[in-house]
């Protein structure tokens, strides 16, 4: 097992149980203290879990933590790349679509860079700096404006007057927590409701986020899971939450962490209009099933 992979299990550790041993993690993996204690380490660094004596806990105030965009940048690098490579598909030239922000979106944004005639509208800084860098003149790119958060994003009364006179064919929403209950979740408020903002302004809701988001809570709800008329995520989410999304959501997608293979969830009905005079938004070859 590498590094990175053995890094992501004990990561799922510490969210599903709360705390970590060392001992007993080196006996689970067949590796030595001193080494389970580097991946402590590493995993501490990023901000994702706080060590203490033999050992490692969640980090953060629960439902209000929120990582900068740099830590959450480097986790689950090949879920997120197949993520965007799939979400990318649905994107055609000419489209007016939203990017909200997030280190995923931001992943999509690069697939979007050579698309022609783009209109982008985005609340997301790095969202925003990557598209720049593209130096296409065909492509517009509209942000919003307002008050920065920790990852990075837009948000307040300045961004919801901006987003609320536009017309966007598609919405791609990166989120922090998925929950039964809870529906798609942010630790900020006000992000939470700039992100309403959004899936107002959209005809389609494109969610876009990897297996570790579920279970996860923020403080506040974007919006519940039968919005979404895709959800982008990869195979390695729980069973349960498999059957509970396929359920709620218009379409499951799921991806191979390393972007070789995909499906979709058989038998799913996209989910109905959230409004009147909405439309789907339009296509190119290769689009999820």
């Amino acid at each position: 097992m590498l590094a990175r992979q053995r890094q992501a299990a004990i990561l799922e550790r510490v969210r599903a149980t709360g705390g970590v041993r060392v001992t007993e993690l080196a006996a689970e993996f067949g590796v030595s203290d001193m080494t389970i204690r580097r991946d402590l380490d590493t995993l501490h660094e990023q901000g994702v879990l706080a060590k203490v004596h033999g050992g490692a806990t969640t980090t953060g105030p629960g439902s209000t933590h929120e990582p900068g965009f740099h830590a959450k940048s480097v986790r689950q690098l090949p879920e997120k790349a197949a993520i965007a490579a799939r979400a990318a598909e649905l994107v055609r030239p000419g489209a007016a679509v939203a990017l909200s922000a997030g280190t995923t979106t931001a992943e999509l944004a690069r697939r979007l860079v050579d698309v022609p005639g783009l209109t982008v509208v985005t609340n997301s800084l790095p969202v925003a700096e990557i598209l720049h860098a593209g130096d296409r003149t065909d492509q517009t790119v509209v942000l919003t404006g307002g008050v920065r958060t920790p990852s990075d994003a837009l948000v307040g009364p300045l961004a919801v007057a901006a987003i609320r006179s536009l017309h966007l064919d598609l919405l791609f929403l990166g989120v922090h927590g998925i929950s039964e209950r809870a529906g798609f979740t942010t630790p900020n408020l006000m992000e939470a409701e700039t992100d309403r903002a959004l899936v107002a302004a959209a005809d389609r809701l494109v969610v876009l986020a990897d297996h570790t988001k579920w279970g996860t809570v923020g403080i506040s709800s974007i919006v519940e899971l039968s919005a979404a008329d895709v959800l982008v995520t990869d195979d390695r989410l729980d069973p349960q939450a498999r059957q509970v999304l396929d359920e709620r959501v218009g379409e499951l997608v799921l991806v191979a962490g390393a972007g070789t293979t995909s499906r979709s969830a058989p038998g799913r009905t996209p989910a109905p209009d959230r409004g009147p005079g909405r439309v789907a938004a339009p296509t190119r070859e290769g689009t999820a099933e």
